[in-house]
């Protein structure tokens, strides 16, 4: 029998600890197949450096769909973490209309943080993210996106009670299941709130008191491989939760890496926690 197959749609940027970088390793170290779209190469992410490359590789995606098709290929789940693009996002919706998908559908926006837009996007953007979202299996906001999404102002801390009105105002805009990120109870913890079948769980720990660039690509990747693995959606949160935890803390005090986590010594732990 083979192992679960995961599709995942986002950039690949080559140096910084994001995205594809991320995912690609994580998945793979969680036991998952997995398969690569690139939307976009950049030589590293956009925080923290100028002057950058971008190369756009939408003209590309059609003809790898087809070739997909042709030799009838199936993907057990379909993950979106960076996208970038309106037409990046209608190949995503062609794909997870098609006969290439046969599970979950996990969407995890990527627009923004600390509320505020990443720099590339626009309301427009976030206009054409919604449409993505209506039918996920799995909705990966973190506040700032929740927001954006239902259109409404930022909101600096959301404790349990506003986690439940964001996450009912997810699911009627079409998201099934939601995972809220970025919660806070003032008691110096961070939380995540999931959602399954409409009962709400939360899961709090404590708030390192330093951000990286790439955290949200690293809860999302462990995610998706421990549910794909058969985690509930709260076990995968927690095992999601506590291995960006233990990211953080391993690189705090390493001046010489602020530009990502350094995830790679530790996905022992995560095969560890996965095969618990």
């Amino acid at each position: 029998m083979r192992s679960k197959r995961v599709l995942t749609v986002q950039d690949i940027s080559c140096f910084g600890q994001c995205s594809l970088t991320v995912a690609l390793p994580v998945l793979s170290a969680t036991g998952i197949e997995t398969v690569i779209l690139p939307t976009a190469v950049l030589s590293t992410h956009t925080a923290g450096f100028k002057g950058f490359t971008f190369r756009d590789l939408s003209e590309d995606i059609p003809s790898i769909i087809a070739h997909w098709k042709k030799e009838g290929l199936k993907f057990d789940g379909l993950y979106t973490g960076y996208l970038g693009s309106k037409a990046d996002i209608d190949y995503v919706k062609e794909i997870a209309k098609s006969e290439l998908l046969n599970g979950p559908i996990i969407i995890d926006p990527c627009f923004g943080d600390h509320g505020k837009l990443y720099g590339l996007f626009d309301e427009e953007y976030v206009k054409e993210v919604r449409s993505l979202c209506d039918g996920a299996d799995f909705l990966l906001p973190n506040i700032t996106e929740a927001c954006y999404l239902l259109g409404i102002d930022y909101i600096g801390r959301v404790d349990e009670e506003k986690a439940n009105e964001l996450i009912q105002g997810l699911i009627k805009m079409g998201a099934k299941n939601v995972v809220l990120k970025g919660l806070s109870n003032g008691k110096g913890t961070i939380g995540v709130a999931v959602s399954n079948n409409e009962k709400v769980e939360f899961y709090f720990h404590e708030k390192l008191d330093k951000d990286y660039h790439g955290t949200g690509d690293v809860f999302a990747s462990v995610f998706v491989g421990a549910y794909m693995n058969g985690k509930t959606p709260f076990e995968a949160v927690k095992i999601a939760s506590n291995f960006v935890y233990e990211c953080i803390s391993s690189t705090i005090g390493d001046d010489d890496h602020p530009y990502g986590v350094e995830f790679e010594p530790r996905l022992g732990d995560l095969i560890a926690m996965i095969a618990k």
